[in-house]
């Protein structure tokens, strides 16, 4: 009994000594003020007197700083960062495919059908219903075109919101899902100003241009998506680019479209093809050598339209010289 009361004695002193010592680390040694962390400086600071009783603290936060939520989830790194490119936005696990265990050695055959019958349920599991299913499909195409006409990944995850948004509210009964994929491609592709013309989506897509066209005009005017006609002076760049033409071909080509939409040359008109002949007319002005069936290839036009367009942005870019 007398050993019982002296270990709670010794309990109750150790319980006062803490609670003397957590006073003591909030109240200023000098004055007995408050003390308070400047977080910016990494200091303690007396409220009271200002005596500085510690420096250079020790900052447990993350290096970076994010004004919204979405920010934070992009440049935290305790996790892959989510991605609007994948079905379950990058959030489920996956299962490898080495048959290796942790200290790298092969599994035996036993262990290997074990882990085959595992990745079979996971990926079941990952695409649980017939929506997922369909994602998962169209966002793989939706990559798969992006990749082939040099689409950045910005654009194609653009693209992943737009046809997540048609398959919400129901816009896919009655149309294929590489339709839809595409559509929403080339809306995204123009959204960002990197277009690419019809011919060369439907080049890429497994549908023909009539369903392409459909289904494209009826996603936009469903979702009511904000696509401003193309500019033809969007395409120059990637023109002569390809064409491997010097920097002040691309500049003449630019002041020919501008002199050609000043007299309405554009109206009615394919911007491809308006692109297509002032890069041949600007190759021609400053001696390139650049042939119309040269252009006509990288541009997938015809010779026939870049004669005619061409035509009639000299005659534009002459009667805006002339006035």
């Amino acid at each position: 009994m007398q050993q019982e009361r002296t270990h709670t004695h010794e309990e109750q002193d150790d319980g006062r000594l803490e609670e003397r010592e957590d006073v003591e680390e909030t109240r200023c040694p000098e004055c007995g003020g408050t003390l308070e962390s400047d977080d910016v400086h990494g200091e303690t600071v007396c409220a009271d007197c200002g005596l500085v009783v510690d420096e250079d603290a020790v900052d447990r936060g993350p290096e970076w700083r994010a004004f919204d939520s979405a920010e934070r989830d992009q440049k935290s790194r305790v996790g892959a960062p989510t991605t609007k490119l994948m079905h379950d936005k990058g959030l489920s696990s996956v299962i490898g495919w080495q048959d290796k265990d942790a200290r790298g050695n092969s599994l035996n055959g036993s262990q290997r059908q074990k882990m085959q019958r595992l990745r079979t349920w996971d990926e079941r599991f990952r695409t649980k219903d017939h929506q997922d299913r369909n994602l998962k499909q169209a966002l793989s195409e939706i990559e798969r075109m992006g990749s082939a006409l040099g689409l950045g990944e910005s654009v194609r995850e653009t693209a992943s919101v737009i046809y997540r948004r048609a398959l919400d509210e129901d816009l896919l009964p009655g149309r294929s899902i590489e339709a839809v994929a595409s559509a929403a491609l080339y809306a995204a592709a123009r959204q960002a100003g990197t277009p690419r013309s019809i011919d060369e989506v439907v080049h890429v897509s497994r549908i023909d241009e009539m369903e392409f066209t459909r289904t494209y005009r009826y996603v936009v005017r469903e979702l009511n998506l904000p696509v401003e006609p193309a500019d033809p002076e969007s395409y120059v760049g990637r023109f002569v680019s390809e064409l491997d033409l010097p920097n002040d071909v691309e500049r003449r080509a630019r002041e020919l479209l501008r002199n050609g939409q000043a007299k309405n040359v554009h109206v009615g008109k394919s911007p491809v093809g308006l692109a297509a002949a002032a890069v041949y007319a600007a190759g021609v002005l400053h001696d390139e050598g650049v042939t119309q069936s040269d252009v006509g290839e990288v541009a997938n036009v015809s010779d026939v339209t870049i004669r005619n367009r061409y035509q009639e942005l000299l005659a534009a870019d002459t009667s805006a010289a002339t006035a």
